[in-house]
């Protein structure tokens, strides 16, 4: 439907209101002017009647006939009228139009009968006599105190219609001169109204095009001036949102320009919404191309498209390491995947930040190498040492007690060198498996588990007389490799059993939950100062060097615990109070929560 003006909607209201004024205004003053026009003609046949009377009076008698017809004649002539002279008992004696001899007795006309009672009488009805509607006025002729008869004035009705026929125009004519005037007013005060509000409006179209420096006229009326000043409050807001939202953009671009990683961020429809130079480059694609473009179209690499596949799926970041032909050379990547949320929190996509891992991978690979060959090449002399200290130990009596003591020293740092070259093996081999992804998951009971882990602690269980407590079901389960959680609960046993004074409790409990499974191997033990727990998981690290290495620590069990959670995509925390005792958590996520995340 045709949208109208606003000038149209106001100039024909305007219009209809002022002809309607005109008409009422020239319906009155015809209205008033007829009554006027009547009343002055009724006023001036009865001053003509009057004037005839009082000449007439005193000879009203038919002797007298002649002259009186005579003189009604001549007056009539005189004033355009007819005046007509009647006896008491009717009969005309003069006329001014007609022969009396031919005329009707008039006793029964109504206003020679009222004449005839001492009033004055007026009528306008149809004349027999003339044949047309005429106006009468008869007035009483008075001679000695006594009514001699009447006389009688009249004008033909046509006379007054055409003169009230001609002021009917000239009104007509001025009303219509007033309606054309009225109406070339009110066209012009409709559009003087409509004129800032278009003004408003072409405002409004250069603001919606991004004019927004423009600004409207703030004079004419009140409300007016005050729409127009919310408008270009309206434009300098909505100009300054958007100056700070082209400099945010063009920090964004700075920042994703000058990143080395690559970022690719994609709809819910796997349709590529951006990318970086470094993404663009790493995936051998153009920027320009590669936006508004499906995944499937751009990124030719399954591992990739899937890896986008699975993040969009997920609730939660995940992450994966990729590889990548690019020629004939493997490009290894770290790719990390987050939800991406509009202002509603609603999930619109993910953002892939992709890192070039290849060389630390390959730095990675000789580090693991070296620990490897190293922890290989070292096993066998510090076995030979320790086997010709414990010999000499063991088949030399004349080794004195003093002479003893490095004897023992030996053999305690070859136990201390052989069980650091054991965990650094077992590290290199996890990270190993790790990387290859050759674990073996097997779904298994838990308990039993976890007695092996107590069993393979029973000899130092025994001599510091601590008494392990176990809160497990027999029926729960897990999906894990069940040797390598059993070393990651001998590590965080061996650690609580050094940690704890004798003969106190050790409790190792297992839960579970929607999200996954939870073992706990909680000591009432010293307690590890706050400040250590970020670092607690590094390789070598000790909060008390001394008393660590006095117990034989490694420094390397707590990271096996943690490659081992990582292996199986879960993780490893603490919690510790000073005095109070320790509490290690190995978290192994449900297979099913990991996939819906």
């Amino acid at each position: 439907m045709k949208k109208v003006r606003l000038l149209w909607h106001l100039f024909p209201a305007f219009l209809i209101l002022t002809l309607g004024a005109v008409i009422a205004v020239s319906w009155y003053v015809t209205t008033t002017l007829n009554d006027f026009h009547i009343a002055q003609v009724e006023k001036s046949l009865t001053a003509q009647a009057t004037l005839v009377a009082d000449r007439i009076s005193g000879k009203l008698d038919r002797s007298n006939s002649p002259d009186l017809d005579a003189l009604s004649k001549r007056l009539g002539r005189e004033t355009e009228t007819r005046i007509t002279i009647i006896l008491p008992n009717g009969e005309v004696l003069a006329d001014s139009k007609e022969d009396p001899a031919r005329m009707d007795n008039h006793a029964r006309r109504p206003e020679v009968a009222a004449a005839l009672l001492g009033k004055t009488g007026v009528s306008t009805r149809y004349s027999r006599t003339l044949s047309q509607n005429q106006m009468y006025v008869a007035l009483p002729v008075i001679a000695d105190a006594e009514i001699a008869g009447a006389v009688r004035t009249a004008i033909p009705v046509t006379e007054i219609d055409a003169t009230l026929a001609a002021a009917h125009g000239e009104i007509a004519g001025a009303g219509l001169l007033v309606a054309i005037v009225l109406a070339i007013i009110s066209l012009l005060l409709a559009r003087r109204i409509t004129r800032p509000l278009e003004q408003m409006r072409q405002g409004a179209e250069k603001f919606a095009i991004g004019e927004l420096a423009r600004r409207l006229p703030t004079t004419g009326a009140e409300e007016v001036a005050a729409l127009a000043a919310s408008l270009n409050n309206m434009a300098a807001q909505l100009d300054e949102r958007f100056q700070t939202v082209i400099r945010q953009r063009n920090e964004l671009e700075a920042v994703l320009t000058s990143m080395i990683e690559g970022v690719l961020a994609v709809d819910n429809h796997e349709q590529i919404l951006r990318i970086n130079r470094a993404g663009a480059e790493l995936f051998e694609t153009d920027i320009q191309k590669a936006v508004g473009r499906p995944v499937q179209e751009v990124l030719r690499k399954a591992e990739l498209q899937q890896f986008i596949a699975d993040s969009l799926q997920a609730k939660n970041p995940i992450e994966r390491d990729l590889m990548l032909l690019s020629g004939n050379s493997e490009i290894q990547l770290q790719a990390h995947g987050s939800p991406l949320l509009n202002a509603n929190k609603q999930k619109i996509g993910t953002l892939v930040v992709v890192n070039d891992v290849t060389r630390l991978r390959r730095l990675e690979n000789l580090r693991r190498d070296f620990v490897a060959n190293v922890s290989h090449e070292l096993k066998t002399p510090i076995t030979a040492i320790k086997g010709w200290a414990e010999t000499l130990r063991e088949t030399d009596d004349s080794l004195s007690e003093e002479q003893q003591r490095p004897v023992e020293i030996i053999v305690r740092q070859a136990d201390r060198l052989n069980a650091i070259i054991n965990d650094l093996l077992n590290l290199s081999r996890l990270e190993q498996e790790q990387d290859q992804a050759g674990i073996d998951i097997q779904i298994t009971a838990v308990r039993p588990v976890i007695e092996a882990s107590i069993q393979a602690c029973s000899v130092e269980v025994k001599k510091k007389g601590i008494e392990i407590i176990v809160h497990c079901s027999d029926e729960l389960q897990m999906e894990a490799n069940p040797q390598l959680i059993e070393q990651a609960l001998i590590n965080l046993l061996n650690n609580a059993i050094k940690y704890s004074d004798d003969k106190v409790r050790i409790i190792v409990e297992a839960v579970e939950d929607q999200s996954g499974l939870y073992l706990k191997v909680r000591d009432f033990g010293c307690g590890i100062p706050e400040e250590h727990l970020p670092r607690l998981f590094e390789r070598f690290y000790r909060v008390d060097t001394a008393r660590s290495r006095e117990m034989g620590g490694t420094g390397l069990g707590l990271a096996i615990v943690k490659h081992i959670a990582q292996i199986h995509k879960g993780k490893v925390e603490v919690y510790s109070r000073l005095s109070e005792g320790t509490t290690f958590t190995l978290v192994l996520p449900r297979k099913d929560a990991e996939e819906t995340d």
